[in-house]
């Protein structure tokens, strides 16, 4: 495999920046200010990656690229509403649910771009590179979250949880992390990262087909607008 060192620091950077706080910071929005209101701000993080790729990296960004990404967030924003609740959040609540979504896709986008400096190396952009990248991310948060347990969670509380949730930690995490990330990660390789990350951002579009056909949930005007933007973001980023 042959990793050169810059690009495992890079990797395990990015594990714990994007899979430590990040997901910390995101669950923490999730709390604050719900799923419909947190999901479609941290889904921004393509945008910020847009930032990253032309400041940082000296990518070249079609104006195809920017109209499609504004249009994929714009539509899992739309995707993401739900009715407005009679029992709105205070003021206070609702500003800091927001500043921890925003951070939470600031850090993801800082962690993507990192995992793409990491796995595109001329002479090793295959599978192998893919695979080892994101385990060193996973080992790397892994590691991390076990040493500082100790001073996040004093009582060890996180082993007192329920088989059933700790079977649901991880399979998700299984999903999520091992396929999900590899996936994007793998995706690097073949395809400009101005591109491959809006598309990673439709999760939301993924979600609510699988409710509609699984769960029978209602399909709303909002979630059919909103579907057709996603798509037509992603087919206008590949008019290059």
């Amino acid at each position: 495999m042959g990793l050169p060192a810059y690009a495992v620091v890079l990797a395990c950077v990015s594990g714990v920046i994007g899979l430590g706080l990040g997901d910390t910071l995101y669950m923490i929005s999730l709390k604050l200010i719900g799923v419909a209101r947190a999901v479609p701000i941290t889904c921004t993080y393509p945008l910020f990656n847009l930032l990253l790729a032309i400041s940082l990296q000296g990518e070249t960004v079609t104006l195809y690229v920017i109209l499609g990404t504004v249009a994929i967030v714009f539509g899992v924003w739309l995707i993401s509403q739900e009715e407005t609740s009679t029992s709105e959040p205070q003021k206070k609540v609702l500003v800091k649910g927001v500043a921890y979504a925003l951070a939470t896709a600031l850090v993801w986008a800082v962690s993507i771009a990192m995992i793409d400096m990491a796995v595109n190396i001329p002479e090793k952009r295959n599978l192998d590179q893919a695979l080892a990248v994101n385990t060193f991310r996973v080992v790397a948060v892994a590691v991390f979250l076990l040493v500082s347990a100790p001073i996040t969670d004093r009582k060890f509380d996180f082993l007192k949880m329920q088989r059933k949730t700790l079977v649901a930690l991880v399979s998700g995490g299984t999903v999520a992390l091992a396929l999900g990330w590899f996936l994007l990660t793998f995706s690097f390789i073949h395809t400009p990262k101005s591109q491959a990350v809006p598309i990673s951002s439709t999760t939301p579009l993924f979600s609510t087909i699988s409710g509609i056909i699984f769960l029978h949930e209602r399909v709303t005007g909002k979630i059919v607008a909103g579907s057709i933007l996603v798509v037509v973001g992603i087919f206008v980023i590949f008019m290059v």
